[in-house]
């Protein structure tokens, strides 16, 4: 059985917002943010947060006050970190804590990463550089993160392909998949074969952080 619950808290920029799927007896927790071209419903997100608490991972995903407002665009990088270090101080698991995010949210968990108190960070989908433009790498910000990082790629993203990045990445290839995370309606992997390795994927990597032994039925 999972609960859950919506909060709602300032920060220096305005209201956030905190929707969260807490697993019945969790051994960890996963915080989750958006992208700058979307919200907390996309499906990347949506999937992690169906999937991982049945294995014990809470999943709590936060809306920068930017979406919360109903923005379009998002602000600059330190708005975005400033916002999302307010919404997690709020925040206290007793259980060990993960903080990721997709795209843009990616870059912010890197970021805030070792900060915030993070046992590591989920990347999923990392920017590691704009569509085209290869010599404007953000490799640095993903090695920087100071804690262990996996990454979560899809085999077609334009933001970087998973051969693209750094020797030695952690990393979860989805075949087939975009930069959303998505793969053609007559792929092979289909999309629900993709979201189980994705769900798969970042258990593992939870798990194993924690030294969490595999027990029957996960």
């Amino acid at each position: 059985m999972t609960t859950l619950s919506e909060t709602t808290y300032d920060t220096p920029y305005g209201p956030g917002r905190i929707v969260a799927r807490r697993a019945d007896r969790p051994w960890a927790a996963l915080v989750l943010t958006h992208g700058a071209g979307g919200g907390i419903e996309s499906h990347d997100l949506a999937v992690l947060t169906a999937g991982l608490p049945r294995f014990g991972v809470s999943v709590l995903r936060v809306e920068m006050p930017w979406r919360t407002a109903g923005k379009r665009i998002a602000p600059a990088p330190s708005v975005l970190d400033t916002s999302f270090t307010a919404l997690v101080d709020h925040l206290r698991p007793r259980v060990p804590m993960f903080i990721g995010g997709r795209s843009a949210g990616a870059r912010v968990a890197c970021r805030r990463g070792r900060a915030l108190g993070a046992v590591g960070v989920v990347a999923l989908a990392f920017p590691l550089h704009p569509p085209g433009k290869p010599e404007r790498s953000r490799a640095d910000e993903l090695l920087g993160a100071g804690v262990p990082t996996l990454v979560v790629q899809g085999e077609r993203d334009t933001f970087g392909t998973p051969a693209e990045f750094p020797v030695g990445t952690s990393m979860v290839v989805l075949p087939g998949a975009d930069h959303a995370l998505k793969v053609p309606k007559r792929a092979q992997p289909g999309q629900v074969e993709v979201d189980a390795l994705l769900v798969d994927g970042v258990h593992t990597f939870l798990r194993r952080r924690v030294g969490r032994v595999d027990v029957a039925g996960e």
